[in-house]
């Protein structure tokens, strides 16, 4: 979206228009779409901006819910957003530190600030791009003068008034449809001036999940998020924000429940132990953490092999940091050996998860002709030089 269509899009018509339109899911909607309202006599900049919104309202639904009809989007604004359920789960913790105004530097659409206002926090919001900070502007405005939106750059903004900052900078260069990653040294605000700021007031920064650990402020909590099974960002927690004698928590959130597990260092691993009767895969929040460890201790279980993020032993318990599987026995690891075992077993529906070795399980299944009534998981892993391949059955 580009600032005419931005323009056509913020009147009372363009407004109308937008709601009107509802929801719009496929290429042959958006086409049909365009061809009605150009036929109307609408131009073509609202056009345009109607039926792109109708559709990032659509796509926005997975991270905003019910709050993603009423709201405005950037293709690239929206996949960089927090989930609003992880942006709140953030804004209480600024909520327990007694911080009643918080600077989010880096707001984008407003995802963020959105999760800070709604548990009455005042925010000032600031964004550098001229398009995103008036999309944020309008997300924002139900909550009033509680928050206060900028154009502007985050070095720029005064901090002296405000009780803690949100920071989130921009890995990627800029632009509100297609974009790239940024080296660390290319990002905007650049990382050295967010954790300066960082070491001197209470701040939360967010990060993805892949981020160096080498370059993580040492008496800073690092945070690992992850949503539905995916690994979604880390976040740096400094000052009052930082939990004591935390360094290391992985958050795990799976529906509507929220688990997390802290602790003071990196944990060390189990010792490696011969295949039991199940096998663990950590979630990648705890493979981030670095607290494989323990989690293993709690369900009294070894590493199945060095390095490798599955855990083994004989307990019928599970966890929510981990996906569970049963096993059922060792099967051939190549493709043909493979396919007879699993055709005599009636196995014809197979979900294939894999650590440690090349296989692109889509191929696999393609190769493998499955046929049957049944149904398992396969385990593809690697201990030192040799694969491993084991049917099993998911249990938590």
């Amino acid at each position: 979206m580009d600032l005419a269509e931005l323009g056509a899009l913020l009147t009372p018509e363009g407004l109308r228009l937008l709601d009107a339109t509802g929801g719009i899911r496929t290429t042959a909607e958006a086409a049909a779409a365009v061809s009605r309202l150009r036929a109307a006599g609408h131009s073509p900049d609202l056009v345009s901006a109607v039926v792109g919104q109708a559709r990032l309202r659509v796509k926005a639904e997975a991270k905003f819910g019910p709050f993603a009809e009423r709201m405005l989007f950037t293709r690239a604004g929206l996949e960089q957003a927090t989930r609003l359920s992880v942006a709140a789960r953030h804004a209480a913790r600024f909520r327990a530190a007694g911080c009643a105004r918080v600077a989010d530097l880096g707001c984008g659409i407003g995802g963020d600030a959105l999760g800070l206002a709604a548990l009455g926090i005042e925010v000032d919001a600031v964004d550098t791009d001229e398009v995103t900070a008036a999309i944020a502007a309008y997300n924002l405005a139900p909550f009033g003068s509680q928050v206060r939106v900028h154009h502007g750059t985050a070095e720029a903004f005064d901090t002296s008034a405000v009780d803690a900052v949100w920071l989130d900078p921009a890995r990627r260069t800029a632009g509100h449809s297609e974009t790239s990653r940024l080296a660390a040294h290319e990002w905007s605000p650049p990382l050295e001036w967010v954790f300066a700021l960082a070491g001197r007031m209470p701040a939360g920064v967010k990060l993805g999940p892949a981020f160096d650990r080498d370059a993580l402020p040492a008496d800073a909590e690092a945070q690992w998020i992850s949503v539905d099974g995916s690994t979604i960002e880390l976040v740096v927690w400094t000052g009052a924000l930082a939990r004591p004698g935390v360094h290391r928590a992985a958050m795990v959130v799976r529906g509507e429940a929220t688990h997390e597990l802290t602790a003071a260092a990196d944990a060390a691993d189990e010792p490696v132990r011969d295949l039991g009767a199940f096998v663990h895969e950590p979630d990648g929040a705890v493979i981030r953490a670095r607290l494989i460890g323990e989690v293993a201790r709690e369900l009294d279980a070894g590493m199945l092999a060095p390095g490798m993020a599955y855990l083994t032993g004989d307990a019928a318990v599970t966890s929510p940091f981990v996906s569970s599987f049963r096993v059922r026995e060792q099967l051939p690891s190549d493709v043909k050996g493979l396919a007879k075992a699993l055709r005599e077993r009636g196995v014809g529906t197979l979900e294939i998860k894999k650590r440690g070795v090349d296989v692109d399980p889509a191929a696999l299944r393609t190769k493998l002709k499955l046929k049957g009534e049944a149904s398992a998981t396969l385990l593809i892993t690697r201990i030192d030089s040799k694969r491993l391949t084991l049917l099993a059955d998911r249990v938590g």
